[in-house]
């Protein structure tokens, strides 16, 4: 078991959670986005994306296995594997003077809640905290395991 493993753990969660936070103020920034991608001749509104993590290695089980025999090399964590888009419909408004309105006066609006956001932004902000704080916590460790010798 390699004494980093705890950093790396940490470090591997502090970039996703900012990828996390990058991508929800994203969607905030285009809330209101009515030309997003051209598809089929037309403007689509701008899609909500989310962010998809994964554990870096195995389950948990596996990982403790491994690093009791000594045979452990994948280091603990979770990283992004992808940026999808949220399938939820759009949104239709009636607003007929609106220049992306349809014949029958509705504009079709991001499919972006902002409340939702920002609850999303508040969950991965207090990863993100969390995250510092054991990092600290195994920071902690080590400055105490060198006082040993002292």
């Amino acid at each position: 078991m390699r004494l980093s493993n705890g950093f790396d753990a940490s470090a591997s969660a502090l970039t996703a959670q900012r990828l996390r936070m990058d991508v929800i103020s994203s969607n905030i920034a285009n809330a209101e986005t009515t030309r997003g991608q051209f598809v089929n001749g037309k403007y689509e509104p701008y899609k909500r994306k989310m962010v998809v993590l994964e554990p870096t290695s195995q389950s948990f089980a596996d990982i403790l296995n491994g690093q009791m025999s000594g045979a452990g090399s994948a280091s603990p964590g979770v990283k992004a594997t992808r940026i999808i888009d949220d399938q939820t419909p759009a949104k239709l408004v009636y607003d007929p003077s609106h220049p992306d309105a349809d014949e029958n006066g509705y504009v079709k609006m991001p499919n972006v809640d902002v409340l939702k956001e920002m609850v999303d932004m508040i969950s991965a902000s207090r990863s993100y905290e969390a995250n510092i704080t054991a990092l600290n916590a195994t920071k902690g460790m080590f400055v105490k395991a060198l006082e040993i010798g002292k």
